[in-house]
């Protein structure tokens, strides 16, 4: 695989050359993650920005509906929407059904649309270790609408929101009791909170389910990066397309004032702090399971499983011996 001739496939917006660049960029082999950040070096230039949104749901709320209805509104607008949908792996095996480009038939034969399934491969915070990576392809592209969609709701998946400029969170109504069904510290990440099926009979429970919402968001605390009205909750139907272009029109007004006042280039200029030391932590733990420090790890957890040496000493003393080694 020529780098350079694959760098210029994605540049010029080829599907087969961004699926390409994605395969690569997931690969956990050595000599792929050099030439993915050989090739990730040369299509930052390019300098292309998407609007990243991140969504997350609880189990059956119907994201992959929303994703295939609200991406076809954007694409009918004539913008090209690139989905990122990340599902979980099994832990004993590592395999994933990756199903969503069979549950979003019609979207994925849209010429204007791009759709990736990939494996969490068991890393937390609901997206995989490379979505990031694999954002920035998608903008390198020329996508004009980045779907980071998460494996569903937990209290990791905030992690969605270091890599997305919006963070939308979609809840079914008729879900119990429903301010306990999602924990706090989602519930201040989102930016947007849709509740999805208002049609039918659920009609009048997913009202009093947003208005259950919007009481409750109205006693945190505001953030700074928000205008006034900001975060909202709002009722849309995926399967009627109910609500979907007002949900989209308030995406848009948060998006311009946060770039407006400044808010928008903080916020990346953070999120890339934030990358860059998780790779320094990734990066760490790699080099500390090779050899011959795996020699180390694996006579002191010995140690460790025998009572000899409690964890954190165990940890420290491994740690002083690479570093001054490494020195």
């Amino acid at each position: 695989m020529d780098i350079d001739e694959l760098a210029r496939g994605i540049a010029a917006g080829e599907r087969r050359a961004l699926a390409r660049g994605i395969t690569l960029v997931e690969s956990g082999r050595a000599d792929h993650r050099a030439r993915a950040t050989d090739l990730l070096e040369k299509v930052r230039p390019l300098g292309r920005e998407a609007l990243r949104i991140g969504l997350s749901g609880t189990p059956g709320v119907g994201k992959s509906t929303f994703i295939e209805t609200f991406g076809l509104m954007l694409t009918g607008q004539g913008l090209r929407v690139a989905v990122l949908a990340v599902d979980p792996s099994s832990a004993r095996s590592g395999g994933s059904i990756l199903g969503d480009k069979t549950r979003m038939e019609h979207l994925s034969r849209d010429p204007n649309a791009f759709i990736r399934p990939s494996p969490s491969q068991t890393h937390l915070g609901g997206v995989a270790r490379r979505t990031r990576e694999a954002i920035d392809l998608c903008e390198a592209a020329g996508f004009d609408v980045v779907l980071i969609e998460t494996v569903g709701v937990g209290q990791s998946e905030t992690v969605v929101s270091e890599m997305s400029d919006l963070f939308l969170l979609l809840l079914a109504p008729a879900g119990g009791d429903e301010l306990q069904g999602v924990k706090r510290g989602i519930m201040e990440m989102a930016d947007l909170i849709l509740v999805n099926k208002a049609d039918g009979d659920l009609k009048a429970t997913a009202m009093r389910t947003c208005a259950d919402y919007a009481g409750a968001l109205r006693l945190l605390r505001k953030r700074q990066q928000d205008p006034e009205g900001f975060p909202k909750a709002m009722t849309v139907s995926a399967l009627e397309d109910f609500g979907l272009a007002s949900a989209w029109n308030e995406m848009q007004a948060l998006a311009d004032w946060r770039r407006a006042q400044g808010h928008w280039a903080a916020r990346r200029a953070d999120q890339a702090r934030y990358w860059f030391e998780s790779e320094v932590r990734e990066g760490l733990l790699a080099r500390l399971r090779r050899e011959p420090v795996k020699g180390a790890m694996a006579a002191l957890a010995q140690k460790v499983g025998q009572g000899a040496l409690t964890p954190a000493a165990a940890a420290e003393e491994l740690l002083d011996g690479y570093l001054a080694g490494r020195g």
